[in-house]
């Protein structure tokens, strides 16, 4: 039922803003190649075109249901979140809050200075870069450094440290995550008035909300819709040209040559440096290799040992092996002489 809710909220919010006022729009999330989204209008992405799954809509596997979050221009954001205000109301509808926790640098800024520590010392201790962990810093480490790991008040510092990192700091604002009941919001979450004029913040984060099951829709902004949007106005004025997102040429030989030179500073999801690092070796022909370069230029790929091996592979310098389990085993047939029990 909150499932049926949140895609038709996400389903108005698009009409509103595809045909009531021009803005350019984007479905993303888990669900949102789907080919239901796709029938839907939710997004202009064909799931065909690259043999996309319906278990991508809906999963036995998953333990939630598929997400659908919605991209607006950067520019017009504002039209969509006035529009959610004028249809629900301020006592139904309003921001989702972030809670922002205590990391390593930031306990140790604040607790140091409480404690007396000079700013020299407190650069030397977050200049070791420690990161998110509870384990504090070594003393071996602190030698080091050149900091002494036996005086009082640093060893009083590491010690609260150690406690306050991962509790919560203070209260944000989501970017553009929005809650919206069917009753007051003030029977049902904690509210406070945001820093802007007009808006309402609950007190409650995105994991609070999805414990009791509260409907929540992301409305997103995303400069690149913003640019799109432009470069459309300028074909039409100087080309006479009129494109929708659905009807960009794709495939374009002329664009891949830009992408794999790595000239794609402004280009959106492949503008990073480890991106430009990646586009001249894996050198991107189609769409799916852009798939493939996005999806394996991320912390958990990079880390598993998968980049130079799939790149070895794409370029023939390694053979080509699939891993074969135990179902694959018992279908094959038995080689000669080989007698299976």
């Amino acid at each position: 039922m909150r499932y049926a809710a949140h895609f038709l909220t996400v389903h108005d919010l698009m009409r509103f803003a595809r045909e009531e006022r021009g803005i350019l729009c984007q479905g993303r999330g888990s669900a949102a190649n789907s080919v239901v989204c796709f029938c839907l209008g939710v997004t202009k992405v064909d799931p065909m075109l690259v043999d996309l799954l319906f278990e991508r809509f809906v999963s036995t596997e998953r333990d939630e249901p598929p997400d659908i979050d919605v991209d607006f221009e950067h520019e017009r954001r504002e039209e969509v979140t006035q529009y959610l205000y004028a249809k629900y109301g301020r006592h139904r509808c309003a921001l989702t809050a972030t809670v922002t926790t205590y990391r390593a640098k930031g306990a140790i800024r604040e607790v140091a200075k409480v404690f007396g520590l000079s700013d020299d010392v407190i650069q030397r201790l977050n200049g070791m870069n420690w990161g998110w962990n509870d384990t504090g810093v070594t003393p071996d480490r602190l030698r080091q450094n050149g900091v002494d790991p036996d005086h009082i008040a640093l060893t009083q510092v590491m010690q609260v440290v150690s406690v306050l990192m991962g509790l919560p700091r203070h209260l944000g604002q989501h970017v553009g995550g929005f809650v919206i009941t069917r009753d007051r919001l003030d029977t049902i979450v904690p509210i406070m008035n945001a820093a802007m004029a007009e808006r309402t913040t609950i007190e409650w984060d995105k994991d609070d909300i999805d414990a009791l099951a509260i409907l929540k829709v992301d409305v997103l902004a995303l400069g690149m819709l913003s640019c799109i949007r432009s470069a459309f106005e300028l074909m039409h004025i100087h080309y006479g040209t009129d494109l929708t997102l659905a009807t960009v040429p794709s495939e374009d030989p002329r664009t891949y040559a830009m992408i794999q030179r790595a000239d794609t500073i402004g280009v959106f999801q492949i503008e990073s440096r480890a991106q430009m690092s990646m586009l001249p070796r894996l050198k991107p022909a189609k769409f799916y290799d852009l798939i493939i370069d996005v999806a394996i230029v991320r912390p958990g790929p990079i880390q598993g040992g998968m980049v130079h091996p799939y790149l070895k592979r794409r370029l023939g310098l390694e053979p080509v092996s699939y891993r074969r389990t135990a179902d694959s085993l018992a279908e094959e047939p038995p080689a000669d002489g080989d007698h299976r029990d």
